[in-house]
């Protein structure tokens, strides 16, 4: 077990015992510390660290006052603030807007202890504190509010939160090699007001000059006024989100400010997420929190291992596209080993991988040679509506990969669990992979995300057809049955999803009794920023047509579409009954509600 000297500076006396008179950074987060490179804090704290800034960890201050913002002094260079892991609004409420009675990424899972929009707030009580320090914001909740944006708890269309959070700089997306040339320049003494070039991050300016290039949106109050306007701005960032092709976004605000927004930082290649993830994390949460309990978040990633970054899969409800973007990149399998080999020398290591993954398991490389040149493609989909005809399939050196960890001494079983796209598994001809996933990575159910079966509505998902689900169903059943293995599947389906009608969420119930499915989990729709999905929730359009299209937005209706997909629930009767009258399809009655 690591102790407390192991970890960044958590108060004055870790500052002091390490001979520091000033920290360089002072990071201030809203989850509790962990020190973890499954945690964005502990990613960019032991990044700076080994760049040789001092930085001393705020995790979880008292937001009431400016006090807890003054624990270790000011510091040299600046503070650096993030909401945690998750946005602060998602983590506080439900889709119905209820409060949650847990946080795991708190000590014992308690409520509470970061505030709503805590980007805003943190950097708000640090501006009471020190006057003129330089402030820096990123993480999830920082880079999918980084323009104008809907924001669906005021159900408004909300500013930049640079605007409202009084920040000089905003790191969007995957913020290594932002947040190194900001400290570095920082530390060269430029004025954090005059550091406005930087790849990956948005800066606040006034009377800005407009360059050839630039791409200048509409004016905040026209997107707040106009949904026409809105979808015309979202199509705008959305296809300049490429480190390739990405342009400069302004966005004018009144009193001639605008929101620059810099071209994307071109991810990290497979070098540089070998040598950050060799950096000394303990992947412990904090000794601090011991007697509270731990924090109960570090429970699901404390032996699974980060494989990858971004994803081409597109999906329109998926921020991922927005954040860490389409192009993927993957760890060696040297650094994946060596990882794996720490986890089995652990004490509480049981034998099990729980994942080698990441926001698609079994994507491990650029989507087609083109998009390393030339960027990703700003009108089409890789596998939408089917894979593209150069899309490059390979799914041998994941299993590489996944065979060399699996076969060290310690390890008794490797899982995946962070997902992998079936229609990505079903382009490949080469059926080795289905194999040894069934054989091997399968831990009695595998979890697939068909999302929904109408067409209408996968179409505007950015979902294959049913169709493709139904083969790859029929290929997994048969290979379990080739290996002689009872493993089932449970596939996850969203409800109200934009365009998704009473028909369509009857005909997904209908599909599901004919099938067998039973999910075991049903998602809501979650408006969230910076989504493709939310746009279309916010507009009732289709942004890169304009188009109307039907959204659910009344809690009945929600409530309706959810228990048509849980009609097996005897609580959801009188729902499913509604429904099935209210879409004409009382023919069904007998069918689902037996």
């Amino acid at each position: 077990m690591e102790s407390a000297g192991d970890f960044l500076p958590v108060n004055k006396a870790d500052m002091k015992e390490r001979g520091w008179q000033q920290a360089d950074f002072v990071l201030v987060t809203g989850d509790a510390y962990v020190d973890h490179p499954s945690f964005g804090t502990a990613i960019i704290s032991r990044l700076l660290e080994s760049h040789g800034f001092k930085v001393a960890i705020l995790a979880q201050p008292d937001w009431h006052s400016a006090e807890d913002f003054k624990t270790f002094g000011k510091p040299r260079l600046g503070f650096l603030i993030n909401s945690g892991n998750v946005d602060s609004m998602v983590n506080h409420f439900s889709v119905f807007k209820h409060r949650r009675r847990r946080d795991v990424y708190s000590p014992g899972g308690k409520a509470g202890k970061r505030p709503d929009r805590a980007v805003t707030v943190y950097s708000n009580r640090v501006r009471e504190a020190y006057k003129g320090v330089p402030i820096i914001i990123g993480g999830l909740e920082a880079s999918l509010r980084r323009l104008g944006h809907y924001d669906y708890w005021d159900d408004k269309v909300r500013r930049s939160i640079l605007m409202d959070s009084r920040a000089d700089i905003l790191i969007y997306g995957m913020g290594e090699r932002a947040i190194i040339e900001i400290a570095e320049a920082l530390d060269a003494g430029i004025d954090v007001k005059d550091i406005d070039w930087i790849r990956g991050t948005c800066v606040r300016k006034k009377d800005a000059e407009v360059y050839e290039d630039d791409i200048v949106l509409p004016d905040y109050k026209e997107i707040a006024s106009s949904k026409e306007a809105y979808c015309r701005s979202f199509a705008l960032q959305y296809r300049s989100n490429d480190a390739v092709t990405g342009r400069r976004l302004m966005e004018p605000y009144d009193e001639h400010i605008c929101i620059i927004q810099n071209p994307p930082q071109k991810p990290l290649e497979r070098e540089e997420l070998d040598m950050l993830y060799q950096l000394p994390f303990t992947g412990e949460v904090h000794p601090i929190y011991k007697e509270q309990g731990g924090v109960p978040a570090i429970e699901e990633v404390k032996f699974s291992i980060t494989a990858n970054r971004g994803c081409f899969g597109g999906c329109a409800f998926c921020a991922i596209t927005y954040h860490q973007g389409r192009e993927v990149r993957s760890r060696s399998k040297e650094s994946i080993l060596a990882e794996a080999e720490k986890l089995t020398l652990r004490e509480d290591f049981k034998g099990y991988i729980h994942d080698i993954g990441g926001p698609t398991a079994n994507f491990r490389m650029p989507s087609c040679e083109k998009q390393i040149k030339h960027g990703m493609c700003g009108s089409k989909d890789c596998l939408f509506p089917k894979p593209c005809s150069q899309l490059q399939v390979d799914h041998g050196e994941y299993l590489d990969v996944l065979r060399s960890v699996r076969s060290l001494p310690k390890v008794k079983k490797v899982f995946i669990r962070s997902g992998i796209r079936y229609d990505y598994l079903m382009a490949d001809k080469d059926r080795r992979f289905l194999k040894e996933l069934c054989h091997h990575h399968v831990s009695g159910i595998l979890k697939v995300a068909p999302e929904h079966v109408s067409p209408a509505v996968l179409q505007k998902m950015h979902k294959p057809p049913k169709e493709i689900f139904d083969r790859f169903a029929r290929d997994y059943d048969e290979m379990n049955s080739r290996l002689d293995k009872k493993q089932y599947m449970i596939p996850y389906f969203i409800s109200s999803h934009p365009g998704s009608t009473l028909e369509d969420a009857v005909e997904l119930a209908l599909y599901m009794k004919e099938s067998g499915f039973v999910p075991d989990q049903v998602q809501d729709f979650y408006p969230t920023p910076g989504t493709l999905a939310t746009c279309m929730y916010y507009t009732e359009m289709d942004p890169f047509t304009l188009e109307p299209l039907y959204v659910a937005k009344t809690a009945e209706e929600k409530k309706m579409q959810r228990a048509l997909l849980h009609f097996h629930k005897g609580e959801n009767r009188n729902l499913v009954r509604k429904a099935l009258e209210k879409a004409g399809r009382e023919d069904l009655t007998e069918v689902l509600l037996p």
